[in-house]
């Protein structure tokens, strides 16, 4: 009988994960660079269990992942993958599976900020995040079909977030492309100086963490839903959406303040 996968472990004395807030940011780094910040069965549950910290302080507006060393993320564990009997690996796919939902469900804008090379799942990682600030070094593959383990879960957040022939491309070659390639597809929000990689992403999360909470919230919420959606339900979501922003307090606030001619004092 195949054995489970075993645990993958970070060196003595360092988390896999490190937290931290700036203001109304949350900052998560992945730590496990002697590992290429493999997303094993332990690094995901560290990863969810900080989204879920961040979730629950009602002080952070938007989150920042990020990761330590040359390499964002190189994917899945491939040891630990081969050591998986079905149940293992269903196991396996099915936190990173939930890792991916928590990214999206997160009532907080997520920003990953990438250097080096985000691969595989560590592509997934970055595909399902809301925006993404990459170093003019970063490089996004999906190699899974050099090694006859096609990307199939990777797929499903990078095909929503690029035209579907890029994504094809990027699955069936397994080629790696660059900032620039990735921008152009519409995987990378903006392009930065690798020496200024953390102050620009910094600066963007401190923008967009500047407004109402609630508000971000319903926004991205709503965005999700319609998203997949023909027009007139995709209208109708938004709609939906309108009406009940339009009584919050923070959405009160901002009218009247700019009525007013004043800046606006969020309550969130």
């Amino acid at each position: 009988m195949t054995a489970a996968a075993p645990k993958t472990q970070s060196p003595p004395d360092r988390p896999l994960v490190l937290t931290g807030i700036d203001q109304a940011v949350g900052i998560l780094t992945l730590n496990n660079p002697a590992r290429r910040n493999a997303l094993s069965g332990p690094m995901i549950a560290a990863i969810r269990a900080a989204l879920a910290g961040f979730r629950a302080d009602p002080a952070v507006k938007a989150v920042i992942v990020a990761a330590e060393g040359p390499v964002f993320s190189s994917g899945h564990d491939l040891k630990e993958v081969l050591a998986c009997d079905p149940g293992a690996a269903a196991d396996l796919f099915n936190a990173c599976t939930a890792l991916m939902l928590d990214l999206r469900q997160l009532p907080k804008a997520v920003i990953a900020q990438v250097s080096g090379l985000a691969s595989a799942a560590g592509c997934q990682l970055v595909a399902s995040c809301d925006l993404v600030v990459a170093a003019a070094d970063a490089q996004f593959q999906t190699p899974g079909v050099k090694i006859g383990l096609f990307c199939s879960t990777p797929m499903v957040p990078l095909s929503r977030a690029v035209h579907p022939k890029k994504a094809l491309e990027m699955l069936m070659t397994g080629r790696p492309i660059g900032a620039q390639e990735a921008e152009r597809a519409g995987l990378v929000n903006r392009i930065v100086p690798s020496e200024s990689l953390a102050a620009e992403t910094l600066a963007l999360a401190r923008e967009i963490a500047s407004y109402s909470g609630d508000t971000l919230a319903l926004g991205k919420a709503a965005f999700y839903r319609q998203l997949p959606l023909d027009l007139p339900g995709a209208y109708q979501v938004g709609m939906d959406a309108m009406v009940r922003n339009v009584p919050t307090p923070d959405a009160r606030e901002g009218m009247t303040a700019f009525v007013q001619k004043r800046p606006p004092k969020w309550t969130t």
